[in-house]
């Protein structure tokens, strides 16, 4: 008889991390390796957050915390929200976890009775089902194709609204088209949800400041102010300040869910770790100016790539609002040979034959629930993105 539990059985492991562990493990077996495929920025983390860190462990600062984050965080995460989202929550609603991922999991385990369904728009991030599928709950997804700009519809949304749908989860920009939802548009999803009480609304805003060509941010809870008593706003410190692997992320949200998240945290990991926590209090509070210049950067790489992929043969590739990926069709590659004598027959394939021949990793399609495409990385440097993108170029020439 197996130890292992039966609700395994429903989940796979994350195909974003086992790209990048692949391409982690050519690079050890001697294999030169371009990585796309992990979702981290590439820049180092500020020193002026850097330098909170270090003061905080001189000072001691080491103990346990509050489960769901320090005052002085829970304050800086009030104020962020004041100042760049329009939106006033006090610190009682104010969750911290330990990374954005965390902060999502817990209020959906929080939440999801058996059955109970969460509608998640494709291409999604890979996590979004599973961990709906850890927390008893049912993905379901809806198809977003690229003439609509991978964005829900509010048509489509209508359609898939049940009684037993408990959540809605939006990401903008998104992992992994980069697509981005305008005011408007926004606004013509949560007319939608006016109408259906029930359901709630998950925004994961984690890329908020990485959009581009002007494009203004906007979040659901500020768009309708009467969907604010039943929406969850996520975001993090990860993506914007460099800060991937200090795992701080934090939500804001109704007393009674935010109650309910941090009790589930208490008996799972208890606080987020002090240091990191004075570390996102100097991100929140201290100079911004970083953001700015990271995203110049990422809006260079994007339109590199954009340009490069795009005169590859047999590739289409829409150029994105935000984040940092691109979301190519390989459609009018499926069913060629591949220079190794394999016919393409998937997105898996695709991106499998490209890292064996031309040692380029990307993430299939197949994984964010929606391809033929692939997803490509740009936070990396520019020499990088243009070598892996003629490669690319190269590897599609030579199909027949």
């Amino acid at each position: 008889m197996s130890i292992l539990a039966s609700r395994l059985a429903r989940i796979k492991p994350s195909p974003t991390i086992a790209v990048t562990q692949k391409a982690r493990d050519l690079k050890a077996a001697g294999r030169d390796v371009l990585s796309l495929g992990a979702g981290e920025p590439d820049f180092d983390t500020p020193d002026t957050i850097k330098e909170a860190a270090i003061a905080a462990i001189r000072a001691g600062d080491t103990k346990y915390t509050p489960v769901d984050g320090t005052p002085a965080l829970k304050k800086a995460i009030v104020a962020k929200f004041k100042r760049e989202n329009g939106l006033d929550y006090s610190v009682d609603q104010i969750n911290v976890g330990v990374g954005g991922k965390q902060v999502l999991y817990n209020a959906l385990v929080a939440t999801l009775n058996p059955g109970d369904e969460v509608v998640i728009p494709a291409p999604y991030w890979v996590s979004y089902p599973d961990m709906v599928e850890l927390a008893e709950g049912t993905p379901v997804p809806v198809g977003c194709p690229p003439e609509k700009g991978f964005k829900l519809q509010p048509a489509d949304l209508e359609r898939v609204i049940t009684p037993k749908t408990k959540w809605v989860i939006l990401n903008s920009p998104s992992n992994p088209s980069g697509a981005a939802y305008t005011r408007d548009e926004l606004k013509a999803l949560t007319d939608v949800l006016l109408r259906h009480p029930q359901v709630w609304v998950m925004t994961d805003d984690i890329y908020e400041h990485l959009v581009y060509d002007g494009f203004v941010f906007t979040t659901p809870a500020q768009v309708e102010p009467a969907l604010k008593e039943r929406t969850l706003t996520v975001n993090g410190v990860s993506k914007a300040y460099a800060m991937t692997g200090w795992r701080i992320g934090y939500a804001a949200g109704p007393i009674q869910l935010i109650k309910a998240m941090d009790m589930v945290q208490g008996q799972q990991t208890s606080g987020a770790c002090t240091i990191a926590q004075w570390a996102a209090v100097e991100a929140l509070t201290g100079p911004q100016d970083f953001i700015p210049k990271c995203r110049r950067a990422f809006e260079e790489r994007r339109d590199l790539v954009v340009s490069m992929l795009g005169q590859a043969k047999l590739l289409k590739c829409p150029k994105p609002e935000g984040a940092f990926y691109v979301y190519p069709s390989c459609e009018e590659a499926i069913g060629l040979e591949a220079p190794s004598g394999k016919v393409i027959e998937s997105d898996e394939d695709f991106v499998s034959e490209v890292l064996e021949t031309e040692g380029v990793a990307a993430v299939h399609g197949a994984a964010f629930g929606q391809g033929p495409n692939f997803r490509v990385s740009y936070a990396t440097s520019l020499k990088t993105l243009e070598e892996a993108c003629r490669k690319i170029q190269r590897f599609t020439a030579a199909l027949r």
